[in-house]
């Protein structure tokens, strides 16, 4: 069983930016994809990036390629999302996942990922 604790979420004026970070306990790491999705307000959680277990491609949602970029260092069992120029649309709370599958290719939606974290909540003030 993994365990998956998100941190670095917080308020940022638009145009800002956020690091959030998750760390995972539980499985070897290296040997899955991880991905972050997020929810707002009445809205269904949606994908926003991932990255694989090895080589590392990565795969993002159209409305945040350019500004976030998500990486992972596997000594520290951790993935990051790196979120620059953040905008009013961004706000949501953002969930860090794990694959079900390891060693292989992970597909971009929900059903792909096993494990979730508790969320860690983004604000942005216009």
């Amino acid at each position: 069983q993994v365990q998956l604790v998100e941190s670095g979420g917080g308020l940022v004026q638009a145009g800002g930016s956020l690091r959030l970070s998750c760390a995972a306990s539980g499985r070897t790491f290296n040997n899955y994809a991880m991905g972050w999705f997020r929810q707002a307000p009445g809205k269904e959680r949606e994908f926003v990036a991932l990255i694989s277990w090895n080589p590392r491609p990565t795969s993002y949602t159209d409305s945040v390629k350019g500004r976030f970029t998500i990486s992972r260092d596997n000594a520290k069992n951790t993935v990051l999302l790196q979120m620059n120029s953040l905008k009013p649309e961004d706000p949501a709370v953002y969930y860090c996942a794990q694959a079900r599958i390891p060693l292989t290719t992970t597909q971009a939606r929900q059903s792909e990922f096993g494990s979730w974290g508790q969320g860690t909540q983004v604000t942005v003030s216009s």
